[in-house]
């Protein structure tokens, strides 16, 4: 256990910030089975409606930094492929 104020300090900072992150780890998620069940679903209006909200989710995601830039691209095109082959 920490026994320095800014070290005790550093500590509760850290685990308010893992829990926003687990938070926004846990909505993407989500968001994402959304869109994986719309396309299972055969749905093409769902699908893209969730397309859509699946896309912005990543982006936020990667741009505050809960998952790699090349991790989002990657999903994004793998949501593109699921998309465009439901049609």
């Amino acid at each position: 256990m920490a026994n320095i104020k800014s070290a005790k300090k550093r500590i509760l900072v850290i685990e308010k910030k893992t829990l926003i992150n687990k938070i926004a780890r846990t909505k993407l998620k989500t968001i994402v089975k959304k869109f994986v069940a719309a396309v299972e679903s055969g749905d093409k209006a769902a699908a893209t409606v969730a397309y859509t909200a699946a896309v912005k989710a990543v982006d936020q995601a990667a741009a505050r930094g809960i998952i790699h830039k090349n991790a989002a691209a990657h999903k994004k095109s793998q949501f593109t492929k699921k998309l465009n082959a439901l049609g």
